[in-house]
């Protein structure tokens, strides 16, 4: 296959997890949660998660072009699903229970893509630890709203 051709693929991927934010979108139901006072803007969510896809679309294509489709790539392929499930669960279906559950699931495979990519590109690897620390960050976020807010707010 073409690298660019590749490469665009992997941008569709990513463009098509980033799509679960438009699809299940926050909405007044969000804006009525309690939230922590280090809750970030709402505005810079869309900016940080622009820039984190393109690195993990650019990650996928290094690992791609190293070893083809393999473990590495089937684990990446996990962490694109559970990126799209969380913004189901936590706004879809407004369960931040559940959505806290499944992000920890979606670190793991972070985490486990950084182990697997390290050997194939240290790139790829570096380019998913900004991921990592996001998701981390977002994870204490999610428990926090959470712990406020109960499993299912109104």
């Amino acid at each position: 296959m073409n690298e660019w051709l590749a490469l665009g693929l992997f941008v569709l991927a990513c463009v098509a997890t980033a799509a679960s934010g438009a699809i299940f979108t926050p909405g007044p139901w969000y804006a009525q949660l309690r939230r922590p006072s280090w809750t970030p803007p709402d505005w810079l969510f869309g900016p940080a998660w622009g820039v984190l896809f393109c690195m993990i679309a650019a990650a996928g294509w290094l690992v791609w072009r190293q070893v083809g489709w393999g473990l590495e790539l089937s684990v990446y392929a996990v962490q694109l699903v559970l990126n799209f499930a969380w913004s189901w669960l936590f706004f879809g279906r407004r369960r931040p229970d559940l959505a806290f559950f499944e992000l920890c699931l979606l670190w793991l495979s972070i985490a486990a893509c950084i182990l697997l990519f390290a050997p194939v590109s240290a790139w790829a690897a570096g380019l998913f630890v900004p991921y990592l620390l996001w998701v981390t960050f977002a994870g204490a976020l999610n428990l926090r709203m959470w712990q406020l807010n109960g499993p299912r707010p109104a």
